[in-house]
Formats: structure tokens, sequence, C-alpha cells
């Protein structure tokens, strides 16, 4: 399996509706990020015009929560492309938290490629695997 030297990232401020009752942010709003910087890789990769024949949908996430976000935390989200196999798509998220690079969160996802028309699972392309694991965006 190569190692994709491309990590597509965003950063993310933790504003009040990220918080829980417990003054830190929530662990429904860690997955919701996950899914978030996994759709602006695509969306940054594939462009209008291009992703319109394929659809992505989440098989299983496997989420590691190991520190607290607080109120006006700068975050980092950081996802990279592992491998793939037949429809399916392994991809990676971190979170760290920028001022000390502490690691808050970190993921792995089990993607699956559909064809848009079936709705069934679609092999992943070799085109398609080189675009993920190569650098877009700025």
């Amino acid at each position: 399996m190569p190692t994709p030297a491309f990590r597509f990232s965003r950063p993310v401020t933790v504003v009040a509706s990220h918080i829980d009752e417990l003054r830190h942010v929530n662990n429904v709003q860690y997955v919701q990020w996950i899914q978030d910087i996994a759709g602006a890789h695509w969306l940054t990769a594939y462009p209008v015009g291009e992703r319109e024949q394929y659809v992505w949908v989440v098989m299983e996430h496997h989420v590691r929560y190991l520190k607290s976000a607080l109120l006006g935390d700068e975050l980092r989200l950081i996802t990279w492309i592992g491998e793939f196999k037949g429809a399916t798509s392994q991809r990676f998220t971190r979170i760290e938290r920028i001022s000390d690079g502490a690691l808050l969160c970190e993921a792995e996802t089990k993607w699956v490629l559909l064809d848009p028309q079936t709705q069934r699972p679609k092999r992943v392309e070799a085109s398609v695997a080189e675009r993920l694991w190569g650098p877009v965006g700025d």
C-alpha cells in the first residue's frame, strides 16, 4: 500500500454550538467534522461536472477521543486516504489543537463508492485513487 504524502486540512474554530453540558466539544460534533473534512477533500478533488458520477457513503467510523476541545480553541482538521479495496476506501482523520499541536481526536472511516443510478457498490477506478492520494486545493 502506498503511503500518501498529501494531507488535506482545514482550520475550524470551536463556537458555542459545538459545546455540550460538560463545557467541551460534543462527541457528535467531532463526527460531523470527520465527515465535513472528508467532504471538503472530495469536493476539492472533484469539481462540479466531475463528481456527479460518484456517490460516497459511510460504512463505518472508528473514532478515538483523546483530549477535550474548548470554546474558542482553534483546531486543524486533517484527512488522508489509506487503501482502496474494490468499492471501499479507507480514510484517516486527525483533529489537532493548533496552539500546542495536541491530538484531540483520530478516526478511521470506511467509505463505499456507489453508482448514482443503481445505488449499488462500484469499484474505485485507479484514476480516482490516484487523484485522492495526490495534492489537491491549496
